[in-house]
């Protein structure tokens, strides 16, 4: 398949390979040098589709502050206990119900904070992908518990979003540091300031930046299991 080869927008949402493959070319447009070095050191990064709406939201907070197995563990005895991941049900499920799944207090006053916003209306997780990252990011992170890096990581792997830079990520700030030459590690306001020059396929850069750390220090990078809220 052909894909533009001059400049145009960001699909709606990330969710294919050749959404992907797109926003690598648009990129490379952006920034020929450094993303063309990025992708001569990495390759093609991977797409890391998750689930979007409720259930993929709540996934990412299971998965934080726990072993990827201890994860899959809660995470299967949630979807076991609310098969259908109904907002209204979880939110008015009980501690033992949930403490029963693995979760520790924490997570769940902020699943329940989570479901009763979901529930009442007063968030729509799917809608999140139509808004600027901006104002998608600032919506989340408005949710009891739901911090900066929760936010970044479901608009870019649940949703797709085109234009997601999860600047607290330490991952990818030892990239950038590495792409870009830099004396340091940039922080997340330099990151931020940084991550202007993708606009607004920000969220590609932060595959490819990922992919890139990977193959510089020669490990696997699960973003999606960074222990970070």
């Amino acid at each position: 398949m052909k894909h533009s080869a001059t400049p145009i927008e960001p699909p709606l949402l990330i969710r294919s390979e050749d959404a992907l493959v797109t926003g690598l070319e648009q990129l490379k447009l952006i920034d020929p040098e450094i993303v063309g070095h990025m992708l001569a050191a990495a390759g093609h990064p991977p797409l890391r589709k998750r689930e979007p709406g409720l259930e993929g939201l709540l996934s990412i907070v299971i998965s934080q502050q726990v072993s990827t197995a201890s994860a899959r563990a809660i995470l299967a005895r949630f979807r076991a206990r609310f098969e259908t991941f109904d907002a209204g049900e979880i939110a008015g499920a009980s501690d033992d119900d949930l403490r029963g799944c693995g979760l520790s207090g924490p997570k769940m006053r902020t699943m329940r904070a989570v479901c009763e916003a979901v529930a009442s209306g007063a968030i729509d997780l799917t809608d999140l992908a139509n808004l600027s990252a901006e104002e998608a990011h600032a919506r989340l992170v408005t949710l009891k518990g739901i911090g900066p890096w929760t936010a970044d990581i479901y608009l870019l792997f649940c949703l797709g979003h085109p234009d997601i830079l999860p600047v607290g990520d330490l991952a990818l700030q030892e990239a950038a540091k590495l792409a870009l030459n830099l004396k340091k590690r940039p922080d997340q306001k330099k990151l931020a300031r940084l991550g202007q020059r993708w606009r607004p396929w920000r969220g590609i850069a932060a595959r490819l930046l990922w992919a890139y750390y990977a193959s510089i220090k020669q490990r696997a990078v699960d973003p999606a299991s960074v222990l970070k809220s």
